[in-house]
């Protein structure tokens, strides 16, 4: 089998030089550099989480820290960018890695298959390398609520994704305040936990979209009022829309990095 130098007439070091070409435009060399200098920590990679980590890949960021405790399941393949035929059983953060590698070979990468327990969170997180923005793609909303607090108590930037299920628009996703968010139920949750923990601020990717409802499948074990016991059964997911989630993040986090202006909105500052 022919390797890619010799499909593409390229030595490997000529296809290494060309690969932020194209954003080297935007950028330019300070630029670029900026990015490969920067430290993402990227914690969950499911649907959105996965999606994110390799268009901080693409984007040219040079350190990526990467959890997840999980391996790939079938029902995973229709959203998350490690779940393929080839990756099931595989834990998620080991395929991340060697994605982003794939396609960043200069990219330093700590993936770690781990549990972030909210009772350590502080200890954990002080365990891994530092980073310059932490992404909170976990599903868990306490989960999410300590590492709020966490970013909070530390000064560190932190942008969380709310809720993708059961939505099918995806031009109805925004980037704001939690005390902004609205007609998102995980957002509503959050947002009033953030009021009793004194959380004051918490950027959020969040959808506007009324969920989608459905009744309770066969078979599902339900609780005396009729709701089912595992509320997850009734969550549905759109193959794209926790993908634009995740690049809506990741956009957000690679301006944040740069110190990029919001052409849209000359009055906000990223």
């Amino acid at each position: 089998m022919q390797d890619k130098a010799e499909l593409t007439g390229d030595t490997p070091e000529e296809q290494d030089e060309g690969t932020f070409d194209r954003l080297r435009l935007i950028l330019g060399d300070e630029g670029i550099e900026r990015l490969a200098g920067s430290t993402v920590a990227v914690l969950g990679l499911g649907g959105v989480g996965s999606n994110c980590a390799m268009a901080l890949a693409r984007g040219g960021v040079g350190h990526l820290v990467l959890l997840d405790r999980d391996c790939v399941t079938p029902s995973n393949i229709n959203r998350q960018a490690v779940a393929r035929r080839s990756t099931l059983g595989r834990p998620k953060a080991e395929v991340m890695r060697e994605m982003v590698l794939d396609v960043n070979p200069d990219c330093e990468v700590t993936a770690l298959r781990a549990f972030l327990d909210k009772d350590r969170i502080d200890e954990q997180m002080a365990a891994l390398p530092d980073p310059d923005w932490t992404v909170d793609a976990i599903d868990t909303i306490s989960q999410k609520l300590r590492i709020a607090l966490w970013a909070q108590e530390t000064g560190h930037r932190l942008i969380s994704s709310m809720g993708a299920g059961n939505k099918l628009d995806p031009t109805r996703l925004h980037i704001a305040d939690i005390s902004e968010t609205y007609a998102d139920p995980i957002a509503r949750t959050v947002r009033k936990e953030c009021r009793k923990r004194g959380i004051r601020k918490l950027e959020v990717v969040f959808s506007d979209e009324t969920p989608m409802h459905f009744a309770p499948p066969a078979g599902a074990e339900l609780l005396a009022d009729g709701r089912p016991a595992d509320r997850g059964v009734l969550l549905g997911t759109m193959s794209y829309m926790p993908a634009m989630m995740g690049y809506t993040i990741a956009g957000r986090v690679i301006c944040g990095l740069l110190g990029l202006q919001n052409e849209l909105d000359p009055f906000r500052t990223w």
